[in-house]
């Protein structure tokens, strides 16, 4: 693939990509979390997807080796594994480029199209996990902060949702320091979600896009 757009873009913005292979290397020396269905990873610069991609592949074959005999647990659990994987991008259109890629990967392994409510339902976290901003502010391109969504899988069809700061929570290395004025606090204290969701099926977690 071309490791530039445009040489307009790389000034710009210093957009480069990194090649595939380097990609495969690099998610190789964190083997055990990349192949991890619950392990989240956030891509600061994220761009078309190069890293986020193949996480989620990587997730998926996860997926299918676990759950591959039961459709109601792979779906679940495939929904469970993109919404573990988190995107900034300060460009716009590398934003749209990496959720289409990402909601093709998905809707590939579960064999779906835009009809189907999990299709639906991936396109709606898509839309809140890959966040068009600015990672160095940490604000989204109306300057608002950006918001990271915790999602969970309780079982049995059933997902929850709570939101937080993303500036609140990248102070937590400094927060947990030896020295520090709140190192005597747990994470319970000091990471208070600003929402917190009911518990919400597939098809109710449809129904609560149109609310965001």
């Amino acid at each position: 693939m071309n490791l530039i757009k445009s040489k307009k873009r790389v000034a710009d913005h210093g957009e480069v990509f990194t090649p595939d292979w380097m990609v495969e290397h690099m998610l190789d020396l964190v083997k055990g979390e990349s192949e991890r269905i619950d392990a989240r990873f956030l891509e600061p610069a994220c761009g078309s997807g190069n890293f986020l991609v193949p996480i989620l592949q990587r997730k998926l074959a996860a997926v299918e080796l676990k759950f591959g005999k039961s459709d109601f647990e792979k779906q679940h659990y495939a929904l469970l594994a993109l919404m573990c994987c988190y995107g900034i991008e300060i460009l716009a259109d590398n934003v749209a480029e990496c959720r289409s890629n990402m909601l093709d990967v998905f809707a590939a392994y579960l064999k779906i199209d835009e009809t189907d409510k999990l299709y639906q339902a991936a396109f709606f976290v898509l839309s809140l996990n890959l966040v068009h901003g600015d990672a160095t502010t940490m604000k989204d391109m109306t300057q608002q902060p950006i918001s990271i969504v915790e999602w969970g899988y309780l079982g049995k069809g059933k997902f929850q949702r709570r939101d937080f700061r993303l500036d609140v929570l990248t102070g937590m290395s400094s927060f947990s320091a030896e020295d520090s004025l709140f190192a005597h606090l747990g994470k319970h204290e000091i990471f208070i979600p600003t929402s917190v969701y009911p518990s919400m099926t597939v098809g109710e977690l449809v129904s609560s896009a149109s609310d965001d």
